[in-house]
């Protein structure tokens, strides 16, 4: 009897973990489908932007703006956007995991690479293997906002435009859909001086600047860098909500085969408790017979 109390305590803890699941499965899949609608209204204007971006930035050349200035990369800034909180399957783990390779792979290419990490498991992670973070970010991600990207930018492009760093590079969960979610390394600045998507047809066309070319990468540069970073914030987002709801999905799964394994178990000790206890009381009936 106290391994079927046993077994009727644990289904009852499967149980409430089961319920806690589904809960958390159905908020994500709610703030998904916001987030959803979020970097899918981000996502035309940033492409539009670089666009526009590359194509002043084309015709002025790289003097025009120090972001356009090619160096010879020796000291490399690395963003890494993670999330603040667990439960998401591989989501956080696969791209800690991606970075730390990078950092071991390419530590013979630069002379210094210093990060600067989103997210309280990105800290946590690279704590723990005592790699230093010049700058951390935390709660960023619960309500993003165009003020936190901006604080981001504002670190990278100045410390970029101080000779701090030469390269400035950031590394993501890319959302795919709500099953996919990609590792992807972006570099953010120097800015490479590429043709424009759908400017082939207009490429003996130039315009008239006014103030001036500069003085427009001035102001268009910036806000260019926010908005890049402000689009890989929202892309997290919705890649984490999306990593949640299947872990939870698969959590609530799991739970409902282990109930019936757990269930099953239970009645077949129930039975043969039954059974000890039906041939205990023939064998007395027998003896007293006897």
């Amino acid at each position: 009897m106290a391994n079927l109390r046993a077994i009727r305590k644990r289904i009852s803890s499967v149980k409430s973990t089961q319920q806690i699941t589904r809960a958390m499965k159905m908020v994500s899949a709610a703030k998904l489908r916001r987030a959803q609608d979020g970097i899918n209204a981000a996502r035309p204007y940033a492409r539009k932007m670089r666009e526009v971006v590359t194509a002043v930035a084309g015709r002025a050349g790289s003097d025009a703006h120090p972001l356009l200035t090619a160096r010879e990369a020796k000291k490399l800034a690395l963003l890494v956007v993670t999330s603040d909180r667990g439960l998401c399957g591989s989501f956080n783990a696969g791209l800690s995991r991606a970075v730390y390779g990078f950092l071991n792979e390419h530590r013979g290419a630069y002379e210094e690479i210093t990060l600067f990490v989103v997210g309280r498991k990105g800290r946590d992670f690279f704590r723990r293997r005592q790699i230093p973070i010049r700058k951390e970010y935390l709660g960023v991600l619960g309500a993003v906002s165009r003020h936190r990207a901006e604080e981001i930018a504002n670190d990278l492009v100045g410390g970029f435009l101080a000779g701090e760093f030469d390269e400035v590079q950031i590394a993501f969960n890319e959302f795919r859909s709500a099953i996919s979610q990609v590792v992807r390394f972006e570099k953010m600045f120097p800015i490479a001086l590429e043709k424009a998507d759908g400017e082939a047809g207009g490429a003996g066309i130039d315009y008239l600047y006014e103030p001036g070319q500069k003085e427009i990468l001035a102001s268009l540069l910036p806000k260019y860098v926010e908005i890049q970073i402000f689009r890989v914030l929202l892309e997290s987002v919705a890649g984490e909500h999306g990593a949640r709801m299947t872990a939870m999905d698969s959590a609530t799964n799991n739970s409902v085969d282990m109930i019936s394994r757990l269930t099953l178990k239970m009645n077949r000790a129930r039975q043969s408790a039954i059974t000890t206890e039906l041939i205990e009381i023939v064998s007395g009936a027998e003896a007293l017979k006897g």
